[in-house]
């Protein structure tokens, strides 16, 4: 008898591997359903705007059915775990902030371990402590009480517009398609970004 795969197998499996940042997302997202009362979104009744680019946002997707591809995932580049999803019809939304405590890599010789390993300079031994730690660190996070992982908030807010298919231009230099909205003008010309070439003065 096969049974089903459990929220974070399916998380893990999705995302190729278990790891902290992984579960940070993961718990993210259970909290965020279960405080908007929500499920999968189908379509964009749900919107996740997340603040970075780590594993966890892939947890996210796959949990509340906010993706790149629909539109209802958006991304900013602020580099903190902060997530504020909100629901299109009720206009509730809810403010997720991580704690700082939660990563802690301010064990002794932490940061220092991690620069071997992801510098390839790490010892067998050195490789085996980092992946100990790392599953520490995700059990850590999978189970710590949720007012040491993260301060939640509601709110109630505007949703960003619904996402919009554009037309398609040609790009003069390369012979590609462009979404209008992304098109750019050289010599007079409709240009895709990466032809246009960039103009700066430094700001």
């Amino acid at each position: 008898m096969c049974m089903a795969k459990t929220d974070w197998e399916r998380v893990v499996e999705f995302h190729g591997h278990s790891c902290p940042g992984l579960a940070v997302g993961y718990r993210v997202a259970k909290i965020a359903l279960r405080e908007l009362a929500e499920h999968r979104a189908k379509d964009e009744e749900l919107v996740a705007i997340v603040e970075n680019d780590a594993c966890g946002v892939d947890a996210i997707q796959l949990l509340t059915g906010c993706t790149l591809g629909k539109g209802n995932l958006i991304y900013r580049d602020y580099g903190k775990h902060v997530f504020t999803f909100i629901c299109r019809d009720s206009r509730k939304a809810v403010r997720i902030s991580v704690r700082g405590g939660v990563w802690r890599q301010d064990e002794a010789g932490y940061r220092e371990l991690r620069a071997k390993v992801f510098g390839g300079t790490a010892s067998p031994q050195e490789r085996e402590l980092f992946r100990r730690h790392q599953e520490e660190r995700t059990r850590y996070i999978l189970e710590a009480p949720e007012e040491e992982f993260c301060v939640v908030r509601h709110t109630t807010m505007e949703p960003p517009p619904r996402a919009r298919i554009f037309n398609s231009v040609t790009c003069a230099f390369c012979g590609e398609p462009v979404a209008e909205a992304r098109a750019r003008v050289r010599e007079g010309k409709f240009a895709c970004i990466p032809c246009a070439g960039e103009y700066s003065r430094g700001w």
